[in-house]
């Protein structure tokens, strides 16, 4: 592994200034020095002016830095990575892209968890900015004002991944899941199925499952088809959650033609609760996920599903961190395709490519 070691010094971004104990001082009506003890928590300061410096500093996205003085640049070659879990297996993929294109760099990823919880991510985006890094990309466009504040006045590059459905606050590389669940849409319609259930994490914790219910229901609408039923869970996603709310949603219904889940893992449990049941599928079941996770790669059927690009959204956002510290030009911008897939849970599609549903 490579020794953490100083880059040269470089300007920050253009229209990205840093912020400065002065900043914070003027905001809240103190000394520089008053701010200093505040946030080293040394020296005899009032609550009243420690809470009141502590709230100047946490509005304006002020971020100390623990490198001052040690290092002329005061920046070192670390990228901050900051993901909702080191368990999902959404994110491996992510973090391998990112490493794939920073191992050829001085560069080095450090990762942090945020658990899907907003003040997690707060505190994770302010230590890690704490150590001024070189860049950072986060997961996700919704952040809470203080994260974004923080992001947006590090003076460093930032690439928000997995959405495009927003304003990012400096460079952004994801896909529209918005289009994905309008596509999913399409494709189950076009294939005859119109009694539908959908499965999958609890809203508004999810945001990018919340967007792809959106796009999803969308179509739907437009077809003049209302889902028929809905489960929402909350927790990590597995295959036996899959089966418990598969069984509970056809225990409710008994004229469900398809099922719809938010993920491939509880996709790929309520398909061998199914299966098991002795349904027909797909003839009298259709069933799609999402996220195409190879490790699935080994059911009975093959999940219909679609390909988050997990890879090629790592590695691109790794390209535009790696570039513009190099003082590089690039995209900013990147928006990729959900790649379908309809496995062997869904009827063959319409050889006319029609439906008399869209």
């Amino acid at each position: 592994m490579q020794e953490l070691t100083e880059l040269p010094p470089r300007p920050t971004d253009p229209g990205r200034p840093q912020l400065t104990l002065r900043d914070v001082a003027e905001t809240a009506r103190v000394s520089e020095m008053t701010v200093s003890r505040v946030l080293r928590n040394r020296g005899d300061v009032s609550q009243a002016t420690r809470q009141r410096v502590l709230e100047a500093a946490r509005s304006l996205g002020y971020v100390p830095n623990k490198i001052a003085g040690a290092l002329a640049s005061s920046r070192v070659n670390l990228v901050g990575v900051v993901i909702p879990s080191l368990s999902n297996m959404v994110f491996p993929q992510v973090l391998a892209g990112i490493s794939d294109i920073l191992d050829d760099t001085p560069l080095q990823p450090v990762f942090g968890a945020t658990h899907y919880k907003g003040e997690r991510e707060e505190e994770v985006i302010y230590e890690m900015l704490s150590w001024r890094p070189s860049g950072m990309i986060v997961a996700g466009i919704e952040h809470s004002d203080a994260s974004k504040a923080m992001l947006a006045n590090s003076g460093i590059p930032v690439v928000e991944i997995m959405d495009a459905d927003g304003d990012p606050i400096d460079s952004m590389v994801g896909i529209s899941h918005r289009a994905a669940g309008a596509r999913m849409a399409r494709e189950i319609l076009s294939r005859g199925y119109t009694r539908i259930g959908f499965m999958g994490t609890k809203m508004p914790e999810d945001h990018r499952a919340r967007k792809r219910l959106e796009g999803f229901e969308g179509v739907l609408d437009e077809a003049g088809v209302a889902l028929a039923d809905r489960i929402f869970y909350s927790g990590n996603s597995g295959l036996g959650k899959g089966r418990e709310m598969t069984q509970e949603m056809l225990s409710r219904h008994d004229d469900l033609d398809f099922l719809y889940y938010s993920n491939d893992m509880i996709g790929a449990g309520g398909l061998l609760y199914c299966l098991e049941q002795g349904i027909r599928i797909p003839e009298d079941m259709g069933l799609a996920g999402f996220n195409a996770v190879e490790i699935l790669d080994g059911l009975p059927m093959r999940l219909a599903t679609m390909d988050t690009r997990r890879l090629e959204i790592g590695r691109a956002a790794a390209e535009i961190i790696a570039a513009r510290v190099a003082g590089e030009d690039c995209d900013h911008i990147i928006t990729m395709d959900a790649g379908f897939d309809p496995g062997e849970t869904m009827r063959a599609a319409p050889k006319d490519g029609t439906s008399p549903l869209l």
